[in-house]
Parts: C-alpha cells; sequence; structure tokens
C-alpha cells in the first residue's frame, strides 16, 4: 500500500493513532486506582469511609490516625480516600461537619419552638434546656456513631492548635442564638457575662460528652457519667443558675441618707 507524501517535504506522512479514552475501569472491568469497585455505590463508599473515620479519630485522635489504617477497617483504599477527601484534614472536616448539620438544625429548631412559645415569659433555664436536649437525646441514644461523635466534639473542643476554629465554623450560628434568648431573659446583664456563662456551659458539656467516668469512681458509683437521664436535669439547672447568678445586677446600691 503505497505511503501518503507531505507535499512540501516530499517525505512520507506517519498516519496518527487513533485517540486512546482512559475508562475510569479496568480493561477487566475493575475499579482503577482511587476509584471504587464496580458496582459499588458512591454513597455507600463514602459513608462506610467516614464512620470508619469517625470511630478511629473518636477513640484514637486525629495525629494517632493514618488515612491507610482508615481505608484498611473500611475496606477501601488509600487512594480511594484520596479520591473521595483529597487529603486527611479534608477527611476530618467532612467526619465533623456530617453530623454538626444535623444537631445544629435540631437545636435551632428546638430554641426556636420554645422561644415562639414562651413569648414573654421566656426563662434562662427554658433556652438552655432546649439547647442542650438534641445533644443529650444523642448521647442517650443507641446509634454508637453518634456517641463516637460527640466524644469526638469533646476532643476537638480541648484543642488548643486548631479546636477552636473547627468549633466557630461548625457551632457559632446556634450558640448566638442561645446566647441572645438568655440575653432576653436577663435584659440588665452586660454582653461579656453571657459569653462566660456559655463558655461555662461549654466546658459542663464537653465533660459529659466525655463520659470519662471520673465521676463514677469519685463517687464510688453513685454517680455515673454515662446516666443522661440523671445528668440532664442537674445540668439545666447548674447552668441556669450560674447564669442567673453573675448575671444578677450587682450595682452597688445607693448609701441611705441619715435622717437627723
Amino acid at each position: 500500500m503505497p505511503l501518503e507524501m507531505n507535499a512540501d517535504s516530499n517525505q512520507p506522512l506517519r498516519k496518527s493513532r487513533p485517540h486512546r479514552v482512559v475508562s475510569p475501569l479496568g480493561s477487566n472491568g475493575r475499579a482503577g486506582p482511587g476509584r471504587p469497585p464496580k458496582g459499588a455505590s458512591d454513597v455507600d463508599v463514602r459513608d462506610r469511609i467516614l464512620d470508619v473515620a469517625e470511630e478511629q479519630f473518636a477513640k484514637r485522635g486525629y495525629e494517632a490516625v493514618s488515612t491507610r489504617e482508615v481505608a484498611g477497617h473500611a475496606g477501601a483504599t488509600a487512594s480511594m480516600i484520596h479520591y473521595y477527601f483529597s487529603s486527611k484534614r479534608a477527611l476530618f472536616d467532612a467526619v465533623f461537619a456530617r453530623r454538626a448539620d444535623i444537631v445544629n438544625r435540631e437545636r435551632m429548631a428546638e430554641l426556636d419552638a420554645y422561644a415562639a412559645s414562651a413569648g414573654d415569659a421566656l426563662t434562662v433555664e427554658g433556652a438552655v434546656a432546649a439547647f442542650l436536649r438534641p445533644v443529650l437525646a444523642k448521647l442517650k441514644g443507641d446509634d454508637p456513631g453518634w456517641r463516637h461523635y460527640l466524644s469526638l466534639v469533646a476532643q476537638v473542643g480541648h484543642n488548643q492548635d486548631w479546636g477552636g476554629a473547627v468549633m466557630t465554623s461548625s457551632f457559632d450560628p446556634v450558640v448566638q442564638r442561645l446566647i441572645e434568648l438568655i440575653g432576653r431573659a436577663l435584659p440588665k446583664t452586660r454582653p461579656e457575662n453571657l459569653y462566660w456563662g456559655y463558655h461555662f456551659l461549654s466546658g459542663a458539656l464537653m465533660l459529659t460528652l466525655s463520659e470519662t467516668d471520673r465521676i463514677d469512681r469519685l463517687s464510688d458509683g453513685r454517680c455515673r457519667s454515662t446516666d443522661i437521664d440523671a445528668i440532664e436535669p442537674r445540668l439545666v439547672e447548674f447552668v441556669a443558675g450560674g447564669f442567673q447568678r453573675m448575671c444578677a445586677d450587682k450595682s452597688p446600691s445607693k448609701p441611705r441618707r441619715r435622717k437627723f
């Protein structure tokens, strides 16, 4: 078969090879690097990775867990984790945001419903109870995923390096809503006292979420760190009492004029 010639150079033309389209699946139908197995749902694989990462981060801490270990427990590969999340920190952020979105919606709905029903009779106790109820219900429930997540929240809340930034991006709107409602119940207080009050509320809540069994040992079994039915009313009363005491009007009274 004669070769076609280049008119300018009198040299034979080379026939170009057809462009090869690379499929994410190999020639044998198996997934290529970083892709889920054929027939697997992206949602299922992604959620399985998130569940495993959540448990590992909660039990061992962020620094001690590698993406390779997460992949092994999830029946995936490290390249699949990179495919879905790009990095270990992106994986952690996805773990944290997944349930934060749920609990924030529930908290905001509780606070809004309480404010609407209470009207002018709004109280500190009512606002604090509405804020705590969704979280403590998750802690009391049977879903181990929520227990892992809330344990992770407690860890992040005590992380000095980047915990504050994560908590701010995840929870600030609902916290500000709580502070707004408490401010309405205590209209004469200085704003800084409301924020200090939340600071102490947060500390008590983080300890509760940790379930360290410290109180079990300290009380010789009289109290249990997992007894949410005992914790919830006491925590609400304790926090509300602290707000009310700290935010009470402490302006010095005018000295009485003595009559002669």
